[in-house]
């Protein structure tokens, strides 16, 4: 089959990358965004009478809409699949489980959209996504993309709000990411910073998801994605179902890099 055939007037092309931007929210345990203008246009003058104007942009890997490596947990010094930390890092990069081993994704994508399935405009602080709420979505299966929803987005302009305070961030549960894994899922991805249930009071000093989805099964997350405008296209299209695309920057030995991922959606 030539792929250009699957080019129809009719699909939607759903965004679900949060904009890179001075002031954004970003998780205190990461550096924060930052851009500034490098050369102006007139800084530079050719004798024709065209300028060139660019950038420098500086972020930690986990800043935005990214994705994380295997190479981003480890517990007990090992990495996943039993690999020592010691043996996957040579000259400051890991050699292995880096984002740059992670392929492009062009894969069968579900949304598991909580908030419409139970009826509210978004979930309330240190709420958790359970089994339950994976079971009212359309039933993943191994190699695809499941991104669930909190509402949370709603909250970006407000970044103390979005990252969350003492009363915690809503998000997938440790039962919940175990029924992910065993469904054999190529990654999983969420609307706030750390994609897991993070309870009332409970901060970030434990992430059993993280543990369980990276380590323990060698499944990619996908955090700080934009759900709001993909759960009100598929609930338009009468479907959870998508196209989804999308690859991490090629970053060699990095253990998390930004990426914008698409939602394609037919009619």
């Amino acid at each position: 089959m030539n792929p250009l055939d699957l080019l129809r007037d009719d699909l939607e092309v759903v965004d679900l990358a949060q904009p890179l931007q001075v002031g954004m929210p970003t998780s205190p345990t990461h550096p924060a965004f930052d851009f500034a203008l490098r050369q102006r246009h007139g800084d530079v003058a050719r004798a024709d009478g065209m300028t060139g104007s660019h950038e420098v942009m500086v972020l930690g890997g986990h800043v935005g809409t990214h994705v994380d490596a295997l190479s981003h947990v480890a517990v007990d010094g090992l990495l996943h699949g039993g690999v020592p930390v010691a043996d996957a890092v040579e000259a400051g990069r890991y050699r292995t489980h880096g984002i740059d081993q992670v392929p492009p994704l062009l894969r069968r994508g579900v949304l598991v959209d909580v908030p419409r399935a139970r009826g509210v405009t978004r979930l309330a602080p240190g709420e958790p996504v359970g089994v339950a709420d994976l079971q009212a979505a359309p039933e993943p299966r191994p190699g695809d993309v499941v991104l669930v929803r909190t509402g949370w987005a709603q909250l970006w302009p407000d970044p103390p709000a979005y990252v969350g305070g003492p009363d915690g961030v809503p998000g997938v549960d440790a039962e919940a990411a175990r029924w992910l894994a065993e469904r054999g899922v190529a990654a999983v991805g969420a609307d706030t910073i750390a994609l897991e249930h993070i309870p009332a009071g409970g901060g970030l000093s434990a992430l059993p998801v993280h543990r369980i989805l990276l380590h323990e099964a060698g499944i990619n997350l996908i955090e700080v994605m934009a759900l709001e405008m993909l759960s009100e296209s598929l609930a338009a299209h009468g479907t959870g179902e998508f196209l989804f695309v999308g690859a991490p920057l090629n970053v060699r030995g990095a253990t998390g890099a930004p990426i914008r991922p698409l939602a394609v959606i037919g009619s």
